[in-house]
């Protein structure tokens, strides 16, 4: 999830110290490169960049002495291309009159690259925001003015994406709002841009909002905005806002984690397209089909993900994997591996200490690694054979969502594409994420008042929701503090039933195979007193038997697909629920206690 801000001011100034500001407050939404360009009037433009936080390389550049009247400040998460002093941002063109910084995915990163060498551009980077700059360049290469030029290379980038350019000679600087986010502030002395509120709030708070499809040049006591489709100007008057910092950075969200949880939907559409045109696909999918046996290893949510990730595959490619938790795989699986037999490993940092201990492990028996991992240039993604990004964006809440989300949604589209199965319906889980949100936040209150006082319960599933009661329970365990056991339904009866005593909570994910033992299971809590609520679509039994009831709306999908589809979306209303019994209980939710985000550790 990068973050850019573009500034341009009246006079000849200190623009370092500035960009640094602007920096210091981007750095919530994570990054792992550094850098900042400002543009003369005339000569080279002034580039400074590298890997590493924002002071390190402030002070290791000294950013402090940069000045003039325009500047780029850009912090990079790594999608495309490792992180490194190269692949940081901004990025020049091909002669260096240009500079130019993104954020989002430029999905055909790999083919533009390709293009514009073969059209004899300089390129000088693997990452997505310099085909950002060279798109632009092709045009104003041919004589278009940059206005237009942006509008064109709009036709040759694909994904979701926004961008700052600028160029040598002039007096401003342009942005573009495709997808990611994108805000202008004003003052009587200068015009900014930034991806989000709390980049420009100590600057100004006469904002101006910038939507999808929208071009803003901006000089130091104007703008004008420009529209993508048609090249016709947009009137827009700056507002007055009146928030904090803290809100401005939670996207008015009280905490990251409902803030993570409503981003889904976009994180979701992010990671189709990638997966769409990522080259590692097909390799990838080839090394498990040639596999004699497939390993799913992985910790905590990841876990979850794999574990659900494996009924994928039996379902819809026909192959076994087998599941397993990281550190058990030595001892349970490690002496009869070789190299026929390859391993998915999955961890949203890469760096998950007990997931690279059993990389090695596998290593040291020649056993093929691929992965799934959220943080590009990981030591997961630096050791694997191949491996596939996630494409959440930085994740601040240490309770994962959108993470475990889109390792679910990349594991059932390998499963489709393994299976020879179409992918393209999947298009629709982003919106029928949002319609999941939207249904559980309008039903949950009663089941909050019955849950929030105890402090032991159960979460139960069967077949494709099993791995989501798994998840279900943690994600209680992690924020409420109430020990919440996740556990498959049949299992229940053969012991755990005895803690059921009257009104006792008991949580039931039911997927639209699986009714009749589900309510099997409701029966046999409710006839001994318990409260049996249960998650679900829309079923008679359901309601017949439950006490309490959340139904989720039918994904819109061919039939084949409804039960993982809604194995997936399940996931969300217990993410919703554990998140409103942490609050009702008087917690924290993004920072229980005695967690961290990234365990590097034994």
């Amino acid at each position: 999830m990068c973050g850019i801000f573009g500034i341009v001011t009246k006079e000849i100034t200190d623009l370092g110290p500035i960009l640094i500001g602007a920096g210091e407050r981007l750095s919530y939404r994570g990054y792992d490169t550094v850098g900042a360009a400002t543009l003369p009037q005339e000569g080279e433009i002034d580039l400074r960049k590298d890997a590493g936080r924002v002071q390190e390389v402030a002070e290791k550049y000294n950013f402090a002495e940069m000045t003039g009247n325009r500047g780029i400040l850009q912090l990079r998460w790594a999608t495309f291309g490792a992180p490194s002093k190269t692949n940081s941002q901004p990025h020049l063109d091909s002669d260096g009159d240009l500079v130019g910084a993104h954020n989002g995915n430029v999905v055909n990163n790999i083919e533009l690259m390709e293009e514009f060498r073969a059209e004899g551009m300089t390129v000088r980077s693997e990452n997505d925001g310099e085909s950002c700059v060279h798109a632009v360049e092709r045009y104003v290469d041919q004589g278009h003015e940059m206005v237009e030029a942006i509008r064109l290379a709009t036709r040759d980038l694909e994904g979701d994406y926004s961008f700052v350019i600028g160029k040598v000679g002039e007096d401003r600087l342009y942005a573009i709002k495709m997808g990611s986010g994108l805000v202008a502030g004003v003052t009587d002395d200068l015009v900014c841009i930034g991806s989000d509120l709390p980049s420009i709030l100590p600057i100004t708070r006469k904002i101006v909002r910038l939507y999808d499809g929208e071009i803003i040049s901006f000089w130091a006591d104007g703008y004008e905005i420009t529209s993508v489709e048609d090249g016709s100007r947009i009137e827009r008057e700056p507002q007055l806002v009146e928030v904090s910092m803290e809100i401005a950075q939670k996207g008015g969200y009280p905490h990251f984690m409902l803030k993570e949880i409503h981003e889904q939907s976009q994180v979701a559409g992010e990671l189709l397209k990638v997966l769409d045109n990522s080259p590692d696909l097909e390799p990838f999918l080839e090394k498990l089909r040639d596999a004699r046996d497939i390993y799913v290893i992985a910790c905590g949510t990841s876990y979850h993900a794999g574990l659900l990730g494996a009924v994928f595959f039996n379902k819809f490619a026909g192959r076994s994997a087998i599941p397993v938790l990281a550190p058990q795989f030595a001892a349970q699986y490690g002496s009869a591996v070789g190299p026929d037999d390859v391993g998915i490993f999955i961890t949203q940092s890469g760096e998950t200490k007990d997931v690279i201990n059993t990389v090695e492990a596998a290593r040291a028996r020649g056993m093929g690694v691929l992965g799934l991992v959220n943080v590009v240039g990981s030591t997961l993604t630096l050791i694997s054979d191949l491996h596939l990004p996630l494409a959440c964006g930085y994740e601040i809440s240490v309770p994962a969502t959108k993470t475990y989300l889109n390792q679910v949604l990349a594991l059932l589209y390998l499963a489709l594409r393994w299976g020879g199965k179409d992918t393209g319906p999947l298009a629709g889980i982003p919106e029928m994420i949002d319609r999941t949100i939207e249904a559980s936040e309008e039903q949950l209150d009663p089941i909050v008042e019955q849950v929030k006082d105890w402090d032991d319960l159960y979460s139960l599933g069967y077949g494709l929701t099993y791995p989501v009661a798994l998840e279900g329970a943690l994600k209680f365990k992690e924020i409420t503090y109430a020990h919440c056991e996740g556990m498959l339904s049949t299992e229940f009866k053969h012991g755990p039933l005895s803690a059921v005593t009257d009104g006792y909570p008991v949580l039931f994910t039911a997927g639209p195979e699986d009714i009749p033992l589900i309510v099997s299971g409701i029966n046999e809590v409710t006839c001994r007193g318990g409260q049996a609520i249960a998650i679900g679509l829309e079923d008679s039994r359901l309601e017949a038997n439950a006490q309490q009831t959340l139904t989720l709306p039918r994904p819109d999908l061919p039939e084949e697909l409804v039960p993982a589809a809604t194995a997936l979306l399940s996931a969300v209303p217990l993410q919703l629920l554990s998140y409103q019994v942490s609050l009702a209980r008087g917690y924290d939710p993004d920072f229980p206690r005695n967690l961290s985000k990234t365990l590097t550790v034994d």
